[in-house]
């Protein structure tokens, strides 16, 4: 039987960074383990390949939540990573912080260490900006690359310069003394390329003779005894075998992966488990429980002008054909696009009548800005020109849950995001939508303007605004919080350790551990929170 000192459950955000830190100490074996792939796909690596990576069964979940009782009784997917880098291997790669006060109020929670002050540093430890953007709010020795996209659509500067005139500053760096406004985001990539977690942090260091890294490998459940991990059973390649830990576990394997591991070991509330018929060796209620994600709708536009992105007789000759050429040359053209070189933030009127100062008067909505033709039909892909803006609440108040599917298998889930099961939600979203709509209304876009094809020109009151979110809303991906650090009962893991509370060496180190939902992207605060918890570790083992 293996044995290794540190084994970190999950190659994603998190994982990556553990792996890096504890490894850079040579007396110590550290294994780092992913239930996907190697990840060594263009797909990957090229900006542009995210359309090949969401719903591809190789490098995504393709996880499917429950049925949506707010929003009639639909089912949406839930994308996550599945790859070496985890879900920032065909995320959008935006690198967004959240909100100052979002992790004011962390600490505000009880959770000692969190709040701005405490995570600045680490977030500029981590960074490599390329920007020149103020040293106050960013590094520039870390392994992170953080830039700008390499080649952004012209339509990106229609959006911003259309902003302004709808009132909406512009912004050149969301990561700083403020969110409000529009502008080009920054993105997590290098010379054209993305850069994941793993490309970042674990590629560079795989000589470490001290680091193990194993590729489809699936965690089954966790060996418990007492208060103590001692091994785990993993299945590598659908072959059974068992991994014994000296030291400690750290999961890191997303919102979805870190309950249902927990869940599939015993740990989590005693009732639920007895009915699954699991053992329950820890009664932790909050497993599971608190799941915030931020719910997005979309504004579509088509448009009969080539300059946006989209195959047609316009845009063969001066971009599709060329594009590899121009991307393997240059780095330039269309194959450098994440899709969503522009967004940005903005307040609705529920912020504006909010308290000056609190966190409900920060910018409540975000905008992800597309300049090609999303589908109001659902397809994947249109012919075409247009432009889109997605919208999306960014902190919301409904919360849901993931669960074991009572099938016997300990490892199908049940995802409940409950979304708009807050009225407020379904307010800010169609207050986002209204916002939305004026930015695409100003002038600026008059030499592009087109049929908006969704909501579309009937949808127009409250109520007919919030029936279309209710048909048509998904998840932008950034789920949180089912494992989530605090000091109330429903916590899971302690803040200032990130151990599972009742456990000697199991610690959490992921999204999963966010008490609520920072205001924008959330794989730049998955790492921050891994940097955090590696310095635990180290600081408990050195003290």
């Amino acid at each position: 039987m293996k044995s290794y000192d540190y084994i970190i459950v999950g190659a994603g955000s998190s994982g990556c960074v553990v792996a890096n830190r504890l490894s850079a100490d040579p007396s110590i074996t550290v294994c780092l383990i992913e239930a996907g792939g190697n990840g060594k796909s263009p797909l990957i690596s090229i900006p542009a390949g995210i359309f090949g990576l969401y719903g591809n069964k190789t490098y995504d979940y393709t996880f499917e939540g429950v049925p949506q009782r707010h929003l009639n009784n639909r089912t949406m997917m839930v994308n996550r990573g599945k790859a070496l880098g985890g879900s920032s291997a065909i995320n959008s790669m935006v690198y967004i912080r959240g909100n100052q006060n979002d992790y004011d109020g962390w600490a505000k929670l009880g959770c000692e260490g969190w709040s701005y002050a405490d995570v600045l540093p680490l977030f500029k430890k981590m960074e490599a900006n390329q920007n020149a953007q103020k040293n106050e709010y960013h590094g520039y020795n870390g392994e992170l690359s953080v830039t700008k996209p390499q080649d952004p659509n012209p339509v990106c500067e229609v959006f911003i310069k259309a902003g302004v005139t709808a009132g909406l500053p512009e912004n050149n760096d969301f990561n700083s003394e403020t969110q409000l406004g529009l502008g080009i985001y920054d993105v997590k990539q290098n010379s054209g390329e993305r850069v994941s977690s793993y490309s970042a942090f674990v590629k560079p260091v795989l000589s470490r003779a001290n680091l193990t890294v194993m590729t489809d490998s699936e965690i089954v459940a966790l060996q418990i005894g007492d208060d103590t991990v001692i091994g785990l059973e993993v299945e590598e390649n659908g072959v059974p075998q068992q991994l014994r830990c000296n030291k400690e576990v750290v999961l890191c394997a997303g919102t979805i992966l870190s309950p249902r591991i927990l869940l599939a070991s015993g740990i989590g509330d005693k009732a639920a488990l007895n009915e699954l018929g699991i053992e329950c060796k820890l009664h932790l209620p909050g497993v599971g429980e608190n799941l915030q994600d931020h719910v997005d709708s979309m504004v579509t536009v088509r448009s009969s002008k080539s300059q946006t992105i989209g195959i047609s007789l316009g845009t063969l000759l001066p971009h599709i054909i060329p594009a590899p050429f121009k991307y393997w040359l240059a780095r330039k053209g269309w194959w450098t696009t994440n899709y969503v070189e522009a967004g940005g933030f903005a307040k609705t009127k529920l912020a504006d009548a909010a308290e000056p100062g609190s966190a409900d008067a920060d910018p409540d909505v975000q905008f992800h800005f597309t300049p090609l033709f999303r589908s109001h039909r659902g397809k994947k892909f249109e012919l075409g020109h247009g432009y889109s803006v997605f919208t999306c609440v960014l902190r919301p108040r409904s919360a849901g849950s993931v669960k074991l599917a009572n099938d016997g298998t300990a490892r199908n889930v049940l995802i409940d995001h409950n979304f708009f099961a807050d009225e407020r939600d379904q307010k800010v979203l169609i207050e986002g939508v209204k916002k939305a709509r004026k930015i695409l209304a100003s002038p600026e876009f008059d030499h592009l303007r087109g049929e908006e094809m969704a909501p579309g020109k009937d949808v127009q009151t409250d109520e007919q605004i919030l029936e279309y979110l209710r048909n048509t809303t998904t998840t932008v991906y950034h789920p949180v919080g089912t494992c989530k650090m605090g000091i109330d009962e429903m916590a899971v893991v302690d803040p200032t350790t990130l151990k599972v509370k009742g456990m000697r060496n199991l610690r959490v180190m992921d999204a999963s551990v966010m008490p609520t939902l920072i205001s924008g992207n959330t794989s730049a605060p998955s790492m921050m929170i891994a940097e955090k918890g590696a310095q635990m570790i180290l600081a408990e083992r050195d003290g």
